[in-house]
């Protein structure tokens, strides 16, 4: 994710903080002077704001630690001030894995919890909650407070929260993927007008929240129809098959001047009948700014790239790309160069096969089209 700073990294999932986080610190910090609060009083809670965060970091890392247990990677876990967000490179395929990989976050915050819980008792260390505020309270039963919180909210049967993917998980098993991911993101969205109506008249954070959950709902929505629509369809059916390649011996000059004269962003590189990487528009601008435009393609290409065989179905391309978060990527057979498959490409083909669905009824019933 762009404007974000690598802190650290466990089982090869890097671990970010976005920019934005900083203004979260700056609320804290100002909030706290405005209030009166002494420096030492301030430290601390910009201590409790980065504890907090580190238990978010421990609950993303709950899902990445089971989903790997089924064989899939995280990209990366980056912090935001409204929480953490694990990229799976693919959500699981089968409902029961899918409820275990959503669960093992709130999963992390309930040991935490239990954790402090112990501790504090052991330490005879409690005070009533009805004394407790965000600010003020013993450090360790706030962070227990806040941990109980993160599992309530995070279980709302509401995407992209937790609960969301648990309650499709369990409608998964007893019907159609993509019916069920349709129910799911309908309470979703039923959740997040509620959201937004409580926000208007108690909490207008409310109704930042009811945006996040609307959207995030309507985003799982369609590409869950999308996977279903590209279902049993051969890559072959979809791939462009007009498309330029160059040479790892063009300069980029002649990649800017194919790229203007066309709308091909990026490009396969093939020496000797060989596809040896992908130039993307990204990589062209980056060795334009920095080694100008007699540089050579082979020295700004991406030599690491995913590919697909012309055998393979449709909805595993999509996955492919979504996995290798990659805008396009070459359909092969047995070593030869057939096409390109791309995300605008998949997303046309999906547009024109539910246009054309639409258009059969009408055609049957009318006889012929004008």
């Amino acid at each position: 994710m762009k404007w974000s700073l690598k802190i650290g990294e466990y089982r090869g999932i890097g671990v970010y903080v976005h920019a934005t986080f900083l203004i979260l610190i700056g609320f804290v910090v100002l909030s706290h002077w405005l209030a009166g609060f002494t420096p030492a009083k301030t430290l601390e809670g910009v201590g409790f704001i980065l504890a907090l965060f580190g238990c978010v970091v421990l609950h993303e890392f709950g899902h990445a630690l089971m989903a790997a247990r089924y064989g899939i990677q995280t990209r990366d876990i980056t912090l935001l001030p409204i929480g953490g967000v694990a990229r799976l490179e693919r959500m699981p395929e089968e409902p029961m894995q899918e409820l275990w990989v959503a669960l093992a976050g709130p999963a992390v915050n309930v040991v935490i919890a239990a954790g402090l819980f112990a501790w504090l008792v052991l330490r005879a260390a409690f005070l009533p909650l009805n004394e407790l505020t965000v600010t003020s309270g013993p450090f360790l039963e706030r962070l227990l407070v806040v941990n109980l919180f993160l599992v309530v909210f995070n279980m709302l049967p509401a995407f992209p929260m937790d609960g969301g993917r648990v309650l499709r998980a369990l409608l998964a098993t007893r019907m159609e993927y993509t019916r069920a991911t349709q129910i799911a993101a309908g309470i979703g969205q039923a959740m997040a007008l509620l959201f937004g109506f409580l926000g208007i008249f108690f909490n207008p954070f409310l109704v930042f929240i009811a945006l996040f959950v609307w959207i995030g709902a309507a985003q799982e929505a369609s590409v869950a129809q999308m996977r279903s629509a590209l279902g049993g369809i051969p890559v072959v059916r979809a791939m462009i098959t007009e498309f330029h390649s160059l040479s790892p011996r063009d300069t980029l000059a002649h990649a800017v001047d194919q790229i203007l004269s066309g709308s091909q962003q990026d490009f396969p590189v093939v020496d000797g009948g060989r596809v040896v990487g992908i130039l993307t528009r990204h990589d062209v601008l980056m060795g334009l700014s920095q080694h100008g435009r007699e540089v050579l393609v082979g020295d700004c290409m991406q030599q690491q790239f995913e590919t697909v065989d012309a055998s393979e179905m449709l909805d595993s391309a999509f996955r492919r790309l979504q996995a290798c978060d990659c805008h396009t990527v070459p359909v092969m057979r047995q070593g030869t160069l057939l096409g390109l498959v791309t995300m605008d490409n998949v997303g046309e083909f999906v547009a024109i096969q539910a246009a054309m669905d639409t258009a059969r009824p009408s055609r049957s019933a009318g006889g012929s089209w004008q």
